[in-house]
């Protein structure tokens, strides 16, 4: 049965391997992007990845937040006397 499974992840990762490099190779075109001030070009793809990244740190990051409260607020409640 782990046997089964090692293989299983092994295919998966070379299927969405094989789909980044499709999906880089169809966005190589380098498109401008202005943000407030800033101006540069870079290829689609990568702007794609960033967003994606940062979109990535920002939910791990209020998750972190989110579950440190929730936390604490079970903490608080389980005290006698409240």
């Amino acid at each position: 049965m782990l046997n089964h499974m090692n293989d299983l992840k092994l295919y998966l990762v070379l299927a969405l391997t094989g789909l980044v490099v499709i999906f880089t190779l169809q966005n190589v075109v380098v498109v401008d992007i202005r943000f407030l001030f800033w101006s540069f070009s870079m290829s689609r793809a990568l702007v794609i990845f960033f967003t994606l990244a940062i979109g990535v740190v920002i939910g791990w990051v209020l998750r972190g937040h989110l579950a440190r409260k929730s936390e604490r607020e079970a903490r608080s409640a389980s005290r006698p006397g409240r």
